[in-house]
């Protein structure tokens, strides 16, 4: 499965809000997440174009691996996200303690292998569905620590429905009023204004 997804920095988040809302807009609540992001040890992950990150929000902690890019238009890349057991946490799994710390036991893990911790991104994320032209499209309202506002949609394909995805997506884009979609990743973006 591929993920095939488009952002876009928002000036004015209400007013993409009523436009999803006008749309049938579907909220399921909002998530602190922590992503923090590692280079391999062989190879530069920032050559290879791909990311390997452990994602923490309430809920827990998940690994995930991005691989690179397959077209310049849409972000679609293959990926593979792993969650990963709060039992594994050397302490009661239900203390508020819990997922922080089993993001810093993962996180001694890899760098014990060599893995190197590249840069943290925390954002608030609003999830919304919209169903738009055959397809339930995952919308993500980011504000991002240091950077702002954005818009993220996205569809999961397979390698044949690729280009239908990406299509879908830049069409509820531009319903939604935005066009100057953001190529870079977050951690792209926060590296290039260091």
């Amino acid at each position: 499965m591929y993920e095939v997804e488009q952002k876009y920095p928002v000036a004015d988040v209400k007013a993409i809000e009523d436009r999803l809302g006008r749309l049938g807009a579907s909220w399921h609540g909002t998530a602190e997440q922590v992503d923090r992001y590692f280079n391999h040890p062989s190879r530069d992950f920032a050559v290879t174009d791909e990311a390997l990150r452990l994602r923490s929000t309430a809920a827990g902690v998940a690994i995930t691996w991005k691989g690179p890019r397959l077209d310049a238009t849409a972000k679609t890349r293959r990926e593979i996200e792993l969650p990963l057991a709060l039992a594994a946490v050397p302490a009661a799994a239900e203390a508020p303690s819990a997922v922080p710390a089993m993001l810093d036991h993962w996180t001694e893990l890899l760098e014990a292998l060599g893995f190197r911790r590249v840069r943290e991104v925390a954002k608030r994320r609003r999830l919304a569905t919209v169903a738009w032209e055959g397809a339930a499209i995952e919308v993500a309202l980011d504000r991002v620590a240091d950077l702002g506002d954005f818009m993220e949609l996205e569809l999961q394909a397979d390698a044949s429905g690729i280009a239908a995805a990406a299509a879908r997506i830049e069409s509820l884009a531009r319903e939604l009023g935005c066009s100057n979609a953001e190529p870079r990743s977050y951690l792209e973006i926060l590296l290039s204004n260091t």
